[in-house]
């Protein structure tokens, strides 16, 4: 028998912690691997997390609302009649604990006596820091010596702050201490009688993180450009009743933008790509990612390989991902791998947006409302006109107005030539 320890899984890319919105199980419970023990809430996704082992469940670590690093551990499994070699490929660590028992128990002696100061979480790291605790001072009950969180919860809940010793006085007259800068402290409204207060839990608070990250670590510029969609729009709703008769689902103004925009990016890659620190990274695949919204929540799913779909291919998963929104039935797979975001703000009547871009994506599309304008023609002609407007939000570091002007007209020229000699299969 061995106890295994279930960590916090990384459910999509750039996705850093998740929230425990529900355990499945409950300590003495028997699992199979591959058994879902938990709900897990991130920024992008709601997701089962299956697990990892075949056994007991003897402690739930984490707690249902609790927010943990990717990598922490929620959870232990005693295990048993595994298959030793299985078992010494998939936890080193343990089986040569088992192997050796009397060493890794001075190991973790030694271990603990001399805290590990290179292994903190950046939970750990933070709450230290907003509470001036030594993490030198501290001595770590978690594996090896590790410093947890609970560990550092303990001491600010009984106030055994231990400081740092201070240094020994030397004959040399010591410079004057800098200021220390004080700490920007974040003044919030309060409630009075007859307000009604929300708790910001779940996806809501996932959103707001990433939000905040977004508009905090990249540098958003702006542009817009209008464009005459008037053939189009006669084009698809001479079609739409036939179409929805014969394949079973709408055909959205929509799927004919996002198809645009894929079209464009496939001739403007610099549009698809991210910032990694030291280098921009321009994907191969083109992979679109979609708002959805519910009443309270905003999910962002995926259309893979939206530049080798028809126009009708990218309506039917169009239709496809909004159902399973609706039906709380998104998968961790249908939020990864986004590469450009296009976002139908158009849907609720909006004419001109900023949309924030999604992280660590280089740039965000906002698809305006239809509506009919008068419009200067060709010989000083006045003609009311189907006129759209498209914002793109962009990352400074990544793209510039150049770029972005020629593939936001790209996209114009595609748009504008859509008329009833368009397949939209």
């Amino acid at each position: 028998m061995a106890i295994e320890q279930m960590t916090m899984p990384q459910l999509g890319e750039s996705v850093t912690e998740g929230t425990i919105s529900k355990w499945l199980v409950a300590p003495g419970d028997k699992v199979n691997k591959y058994d879902p023990i938990a709900e897990v809430m991130t920024d992008k996704v709601n997701a089962e997390v299956p697990s990892s082992f075949t056994g007991t469940i003897t402690e739930l670590v984490g707690e249902e609302g609790q927010t943990l690093q990717v990598g922490e551990i929620i959870c232990k499994i005693e295990t048993e009649g595994a298959n030793p070699a299985e078992q010494k490929q998939e936890q080193p660590e343990a089986s040569a604990a088992a192997e050796t028992p009397a060493p890794a128990a001075e190991n973790r002696a030694e271990e603990a006596s001399q805290p590990n100061k290179k292994r903190y979480s950046p939970a750990v790291l933070r709450l230290a820091g907003e509470h001036g605790i030594d993490l030198d001072q501290v001595t770590g009950t978690g594996a090896s010596g590790r410093i947890t969180r609970k560990d550092i919860q303990r001491i600010i809940e009984t106030g055994g702050v231990k400081e740092r010793p201070e240094e020994p006085k030397t004959a040399a007259p010591a410079p004057l201490p800098k200021p220390e800068p004080k700490k920007e402290e974040i003044s919030y409204p309060a409630s009075i009688a007859g307000d009604k207060e929300i708790p910001v839990t779940g996806v809501r608070k996932a959103i707001a993180s990433n939000m905040k990250r977004s508009k905090t670590e990249i540098p958003h510029a702006w542009t817009m450009m209008e464009v005459d969609v008037t053939n189009m729009v006669a084009y698809r709703n001479s079609i739409k009743d036939s179409f929805k008769k014969t394949e079973g689902f709408n055909l959205t103004f929509f799927a004919f933008f996002v198809k645009a925009v894929a079209q464009a990016l496939k001739e403007f890659p610099q549009m698809n790509s991210m910032w990694a620190g030291d280098k921009i990274i321009q994907k191969k695949d083109i992979n679109i990612s979609i708002a959805v919204a519910t009443e309270d929540s905003l999910f962002v799913p995926v259309i893979k390989n939206a530049d080798e779909k028809t126009i009708k291919g990218i309506a039917r998963e169009i239709t496809d991902l909004a159902k399973k929104v609706r039906d709380g039935k998104l998968s961790a797979d249908d939020m990864q791998g986004g590469t450009f975001t296009v976002n139908n703000t158009g849907s609720f009547g909006s004419v001109q947006s900023m949309g924030i871009i999604n992280y660590p994506q280089a740039a965000i599309l906002q698809v305006e409302s239809i509506v009919k304008r008068p419009v200067v023609m060709d010989h000083g002609m006045i003609a009311v006109r189907d006129m759209v407007n498209l914002c793109l939000s962009l990352d400074h570091r990544v793209l510039d107005g150049l770029v972005c002007g020629r593939f936001l007209g790209r996209v114009k020229q595609i748009l504008e030539s859509i008329d009833e000699k368009t397949s939209v299969y």
